[in-house]
């Protein structure tokens, strides 16, 4: 005799509901552009009526807002959850090239949803400032990431650390272009390489002015040994 399965309650079958809706909007946005795609093919799709998506969202525009902010809470937290269970920075590293390794196989879908979700924000400037904010809450991960690196390397940011995570994000797109487009010779996590390279260039960066201040002190001291002594 099979378990009885849980009834759900109002609020977790609407939760379910939407759930579903979401995931249909992501496949056929990925299929067929998000312009080429209508409420009763979503609706169909996740196996409901467009009474159904209607009671939902308002409009096809408040699913994108809704699935951009989904798309982002999802990723910066399976990101954090990593991070916040790495016992070192170089353990951290390796559990994003993973994770980065394992987003490269699905790259395609991935790349093609976001870039649909953006350029659907760009053509609706009532999107715009809900795109705006999605992508500001991806660089301060970036730049509250940068800061803990730059602390436990016992150095301050060599520049703003907002500034230096917007070239971080920009840098991530970029590189996931061109993976798309020419992978061979581009590894899955190459993403990660270059944070970490920019990282340890920064890093680098950052601990010059202390060296300059050796060099100047001890430049002293041999032009005028006695007067370093009296010192």
């Amino acid at each position: 005799m099979s378990p009885e399965r849980k009834r759900l309650t109002r609020e977790e079958s609407r939760q379910q509901t939407r759930d579903r809706l979401l995931a249909a909007a992501a496949e056929l946005f990925i299929e067929r552009g998000v312009n080429g795609t209508s409420v009763e093919q979503i609706a169909e799709r996740a196996g409901y009526t467009r009474g159904a998506f209607y009671g939902n969202f308002e409009d096809k525009n408040a699913l994108v807002a809704e699935l951009l902010q989904h798309r982002t809470r999802r990723e910066l937290e399976e990101v954090r959850a990593l991070t916040q269970g790495a016992t070192s920075f170089a353990d951290a590293l390796e559990k994003l090239r993973a994770w980065n390794r394992d987003r490269a196989r699905h790259l395609p879908e991935w790349l093609a949803l976001r870039m649909e979700l953006v350029l659907h924000a760009l053509r609706n400037e009532e999107l715009r400032p809900l795109l705006a904010e999605r992508e500001l809450l991806a660089r301060d991960a970036h730049a509250g990431g940068l800061e803990q690196a730059f602390a436990a390397r016992g150095v301050e940011s060599p520049a703003d650390p907002a500034f230096l995570a917007l070239i971080v994000h920009a840098l991530e797109d970029g590189l996931l272009i061109q993976r798309l487009l020419a992978p061979e010779g581009i590894q899955g996590d190459v993403v990660v390489d270059a944070f970490d390279l920019l990282l340890r260039s920064w890093t680098a960066l950052a601990q010059q002015p202390a060296q300059e201040d050796a060099r100047e002190a001890r430049a002293a001291v041999t032009a005028d040994p006695e007067g370093a002594s009296d010192a």
